[in-house]
């Protein structure tokens, strides 16, 4: 679930659970009051019993019968005919003249009331006439004349009371989802926190779906990939340490013997030294492009290319080194012309790159096919050996930095490390890409794809 519909069904449940609460208090509270209060004015049960009084002449149309009908709810204790306030001695019931039909003292009954204690009787109604008379013990109590503010006083203390209660349920609902609801955000707060002071080990575990599941497998994949370019950073500067640290030993021990004696100042040592620095400077160089394209600020000289004439072209140069190794360099550029806006140069460094990657895992009398093709809008180049193929765990790192799929080969026969890296970079500056796969049967693939 969203985080928008739990917020918002939280609130629901909170505004429905308050009102419901003040509902259910108010109701009974403001009874109890309301009933209390008229209670010590001596009414409670009156209006019951008119009600039930003015029933029964209602079912009948007469007052005849209710003698019986009293005693024999007096029999049955009082039953539910005239509630808890049934005419005992206590009470005198008459009809609309004033005649006394039921009286605790027997020689009332019969006789006619005047209309000064009529006047003080409560009035017994049936479809606006008046068809009776009741009157309590003591007669109706007058009510205090600040009757409505004695009774809103209670009806607001009810009210108060009521809310206080919704109040304080409502609270407690609302601390208790908001607990359920900001404990995955506390614990991405911890974790980002931990991150911030250097322990790229934070994970979260975050349950369900929604914004918050989201953002809790966002924040994981982020600090995977945190904790990972500080591995590559940490593999990288070792690597460039390594990689400079072999060159210069041997132009220092080949300097140093020269300086001593030891070796002599000729053409051939001034030779190996020479290469020792231009391996150096070719590494400088690879690192200088290969920061410049991750950046994307590596310039480009773009410019309208023939991809199938650089096919071929690229066939031609590599089969006098295919020819040594007695490699067969099978050519399909096709006859179709196809165009690219792109950098000549670069786009021969990276088909310089895999063909001499291609040839150097390909064994004596083998092959390498490289062909092009066109896909819709995109030109893709295949280039494919019959050599090893390589270890599947390896084939997706096989485009960082310094990384050897074969860790036993050294640098002089394998290059710097950065040819795949920098190949890539090349192909995402030109709004291609490059990949690589083991092909089913023998050797690897690798596919450059660049629109046209």
């Amino acid at each position: 679930m969203s985080m928008r519909w739990r917020l918002l069904g939280s609130f629901v449940l909170v505004i429905l659970i308050a009102l419901g609460t003040v509902w259910v208090v108010a109701r009974y509270t403001t009874e109890q009051e309301v009933q209390t209060f008229l209670g010590h004015g001596g009414q409670v049960g009156l209006e019951n019993l008119a009600d039930s009084l003015v029933s029964y002449y209602s079912e009948n149309q007469t007052w005849e019968g209710i003698e019986s009908e009293f005693r024999e709810s007096q029999g049955r204790g009082q039953g539910p005919r005239f509630g808890t306030n049934a005419l005992g001695g206590d009470h005198i019931l008459t009809d609309a003249d004033g005649n006394v039909l039921i009286s605790s003292d027997s020689t009332e009954v019969g006789t006619q009331l005047l209309e000064e204690q009529l006047g003080s009787a409560i009035s017994l109604e049936e479809s606006g006439e008046i068809v009776g008379y009741l009157i309590p013990e003591g007669g109706v109590p007058e009510l205090p004349d600040n009757f409505e503010e004695l009774l809103i006083e209670r009806v607001n203390r009810a009210s108060l009371l009521a809310a206080l209660i919704s109040g304080g349920i409502a609270i407690i609902l609302a601390l208790v989802l908001s607990t359920l609801i900001l404990r995955p955000i506390r614990a991405l707060s911890q974790a980002a926190q931990k991150m911030s002071e250097g322990d790229l080990t934070q994970r979260v575990k975050i349950k369900g779906s929604g914004e918050i599941g989201a953002l809790g497998g966002n924040f994981n994949q982020m600090a995977h990939s945190l904790q990972d370019a500080e591995f590559r950073r940490m593999a990288l500067t070792a690597d460039i340490a390594h990689e400079l640290r072999n060159p210069l030993a041997i132009q220092r021990a080949h300097l140093e013997a020269m300086q001593d004696g030891i070796l002599p100042t000729n053409q051939e040592n001034l030779t190996l030294i020479a290469d020792q620095n231009q391996q150096l400077t070719h590494l400088v160089e690879d690192l200088r492009m290969l920061a410049l394209a991750e950046a994307g600020e590596l310039g480009l000289n773009k410019r309208m290319v023939d991809l199938t004439e650089l096919c071929q072209e690229t066939i031609q140069r590599f089969e006098p080194q295919a020819n040594q190794k007695k490699i067969k360099i099978i050519g399909d550029c096709g006859n179709q012309s196809l165009y690219a806006v792109a950098d000549k140069e670069r786009l021969q460094q990276i088909y310089d790159n895999l063909m001499q990657n291609g040839l150097r895992y390909t064994p004596e009398e083998g092959w390498l096919k490289l062909s092009l093709q066109q896909q819709g809008k995109q030109a893709v180049f295949t280039f494919h050996n019959n050599g090893p193929k390589i270890n599947e765990e390896a084939l997706p790192h096989l485009f960082e930095r310094f990384f050897r799929a074969d860790k036993a080969r050294d640098r002089a026969s394998g290059g710097t490390g950065l040819g795949l890296a920098i190949a890539r970079q090349l192909a995402e500056a030109h709004g291609g890409k490059l990949t690589v796969e083991n092909h089913p049967s023998t050797g690897v693939i690798f596919k450059l794809v660049l629109p046209l």
